[in-house]
């Protein structure tokens, strides 16, 4: 896996560009990487929603869950899915709205430094093998293309937003992912 560096986008990945970007701050040093989880309709596994909702194109009536969250702008960098295939939405460069209000270890807007990297899955579902090895060859090519980012500067979007956000969750093993980066 390779990021190419004109385009900051994975050779491995299919992309779907997300108009749920902007530029990083000048200056902004790529340190973090935030792991979020995601299913939609909650629970639901497969299909294009999260897709749909990344690129401003989920349709209200499509799920009655749907009609709360059609009209958000979100997105994340690379979604991870149950398969372990990879889907990129926004290039490295560029700042993704995945984090939200967020703080990690004193500094404030995560999304200025970070980047998001959503599972599919659930708080509580654990989450396939399959999907733990693209994240591990997903983390160590982010780590060689971006020297600030190390394996002790990975959160959830729990430990960036606590009380209000729980992904990934119970159901992502973060001693598997510490095992299996050794």
């Amino acid at each position: 896996m390779q990021i190419n560096p004109a385009s900051h986008l994975l050779d491995e990945a299919d992309f779907i560009p997300s108009p749920n970007m902007d530029d990083r701050p000048e200056g902004a040093d790529i340190n973090l990487l935030v792991i979020h989880s995601i299913s939609l309709p909650p629970g639901e596994y497969g299909g294009d929603y999260i897709a749909q909702l990344f690129t401003n194109s989920l349709q209200a009536n499509a799920h009655p869950y749907f009609q709360q969250i059609h009209q958000l702008e979100v997105s994340a960098h690379v979604l991870i899915k149950r398969d372990g295939r990879l889907i990129q939405f926004v290039p490295f460069d560029k700042r993704a709205w995945h984090a939200g209000k967020s703080c990690y270890q004193g500094d404030e807007c995560c999304n200025d430094f970070s980047i998001g990297i959503e599972l599919e899955g659930t708080d509580t579902d654990p989450f396939e093998s399959r999907q733990y090895e693209s994240l591990v060859e997903l983390v160590k090519c982010l780590c060689q293309h971006y020297p600030s980012i190390t394996t002790q500067r990975i959160a959830g979007h729990s430990d960036i937003a606590p009380g209000r956000k729980t992904d990934p969750g119970i159901g992502f093993d973060w001693d598997k992912l510490s095992s299996l980066l050794a």
